[in-house]
């Protein structure tokens, strides 16, 4: 009998252990569970939110659950970036990052977010080199021809960005600082106005995406005198890189990833990491990578991770520099 009672306890204690890990499991729901968000922090209609929206249409295939694109310009990508910052951290709002998620860290010390403590990385899904290009006005087919020409102007040459601290802005600030060369920024509100004034003749000089510049250089429009990567274009082979062509260690890269909030589960992340890189190794992705010139990468979150850490440390020591032209 004493030996019944004590099975029968026994039972009912496990039975009870049971009702109490059943709610803490039913507490945390599968992922995803609802629509997703992808915030691309520029307006609509360009070469990034192109690529974000094909990539959105892939990852609601793999996810199960639609992804929707929320186009939040502004700021340099700040205003989108913000609002992925503090969105609530279980992986259902994204932020579509690029290289200008960095430069514009770099130029821009009080964001009201940190960088890095704000936002988990999920994953890289490509790089690729900008094409550095002069207008025709300029005459110049090299890199050599463009620094001689500047220097033999007494005010020196202009360049274009497409805003304070965008990618093309730093990319031409270290190409001054290597070559001594001088050189006077000149900002715009976009890739689209600052290639009507290089292909007037008013700019001389644009580190350019190459989304933006392709069919202007497809049309022989404008020359392209280098590529900034550490290794030349496949859609280039002819075109030399800056180191090639006179600028030793000039590697600067364009790139596109996804990040977090800071605080999203490491399960999620993984879950994300997985189906993003899945999404991107495919077409259309994949094909809108190669056709832009950028490679296809498939890196995990630590990866990712580190390399947002190396670039966050180039751009602000380019940034850091006394003579840095921030107009």
């Amino acid at each position: 009998m004493q030996f019944t009672v004590r099975r029968l306890l026994a039972a009912l204690a496990a039975t009870a252990a049971l009702g109490a890990i059943a709610p803490l499991a039913s507490a945390q729901p599968a992922f995803p569970n609802r629509p997703l968000t992808l915030v691309v922090p520029f307006a609509p209609g360009g070469g990034t939110d192109s690529i974000a929206r094909d990539l959105a249409k892939t990852l609601s295939e793999r996810l199960g659950q639609p992804v929707v694109v929320d186009n939040r310009g502004g700021a340099g990508g700040a205003l989108g970036a913000d609002v992925v910052a503090k969105a609530k951290a279980d992986g259902h709002v994204l932020l579509f990052a690029t290289s200008t998620f960095a430069t514009n860290a770099a130029v821009s010390p009080k964001l009201p977010y940190d960088p890095v403590k704000d936002f988990a990385p999920v994953a890289m899904i490509g790089r690729g080199p900008l094409l550095v290009v002069a207008s025709r006005q300029l005459g110049a087919t090299t890199l050599a021809q463009l620094v001689a020409a500047g220097k033999a102007r007494p005010d020196g040459l202009n360049y274009c960005s497409a805003g304070e601290g965008s990618i093309n802005h730093l990319a031409g600030e270290m190409f001054r600082q290597k070559s001594g060369l001088a050189l006077t920024h000149v900002p715009f509100k976009g890739s689209g106005p600052a290639t009507v004034e290089l292909l007037a003749g008013r700019i001389d000089l644009f580190f350019a995406t190459v989304p933006t510049i392709l069919p202007h250089v497809r049309d022989s429009k404008l020359p392209v005198l280098a590529v900034t990567s550490a290794r030349r274009s496949a859609l280039f082979p002819d075109v030399p890189t800056m180191a090639e062509a006179g600028v030793p260690g000039f590697d600067v890269s364009t790139w596109w990833g996804i990040l977090a909030p800071a605080g999203t589960p490491p399960a999620v992340v993984e879950t994300l990491n997985r189906a993003v890189n899945d999404a991107a190794a495919a077409d259309p992705v994949k094909g809108r990578l190669v056709h832009e010139g950028a490679d296809p990468l498939r890196l995990t979150p630590a990866a990712f991770g580190q390399a947002l850490a190396k670039e966050l440390a180039l751009w602000r020591s380019v940034a850091s520099n006394p003579a840095m032209q921030l107009r």
